[in-house]
C-alpha cells in the first residue's frame, strides 16, 4: 500500500504532464496502480492542471504588459527627442520611421479588440436592435 504523500507526488507531476512511465519510475509505483489513482483523482488533477494554465497565462500577459509599457516608454522619449530636432536634419526620419516601427509593435502587443459578452448574454433593456441615427 502506498502512503498519501506518494498519491500527492503523483497528482504533482500528472499536473506536470508527466508520463505514466516517468512517474513509475520515479515513484516506483506499477502502471497499473498509476492508471487507477488517475481515475480516481481525474477531477483534482483537471483542476489543479486548469489553475496551472491560467498562471502561465497570466505569467504570459504580465509580460506582455510589461512589453507594452517599455514600448510605450520607448515611443515617449522617441517621441520627446523628435520635438527637440530641426526637422530637416537627415536624422529624423530615421527616427520617425523609429517611431512608426514602436506604434505597430504597440498595436500588436495590443492585440485586436475583443468583447467578453456575447450578444445573446447583454440584458434587454442594454441592447438596441439597430441603430438609431440622431438628428438634432
Amino acid at each position: 500500500m502506498h502512503d498519501d504523500k506518494t498519491v500527492q507526488r503523483f497528482i504533482e507531476l500528472r499536473v506536470q504532464e508527466w508520463s505514466f512511465d516517468r512517474i513509475a519510475r520515479e515513484l516506483n509505483v506499477s502502471k497499473p496502480t498509476l492508471i487507477a489513482w488517475s481515475r480516481k483523482h481525474q477531477h483534482t488533477i483537471a483542476n489543479l492542471s486548469a489553475i496551472e494554465r491560467e498562471n502561465r497565462l497570466n505569467q504570459i500577459l504580465a509580460s506582455s504588459e510589461q512589453r507594452m509599457r517599455k514600448l510605450g516608454e520607448q515611443l515617449q522619449a522617441a517621441e520627446v527627442e523628435l520635438a527637440k530636432r530641426d526637422l530637416a536634419s537627415l536624422s529624423t526620419g530615421r527616427l520617425l520611421t523609429h517611431i512608426e516601427a514602436l506604434r505597430r509593435q504597440l498595436r500588436c502587443e495590443a492585440g485586436p479588440m475583443r468583447f467578453v459578452s456575447p450578444v445573446d448574454a447583454i440584458p434587454e433593456d442594454e441592447y438596441a436592435d439597430r441603430i438609431q441615427v440622431w438628428n438634432p
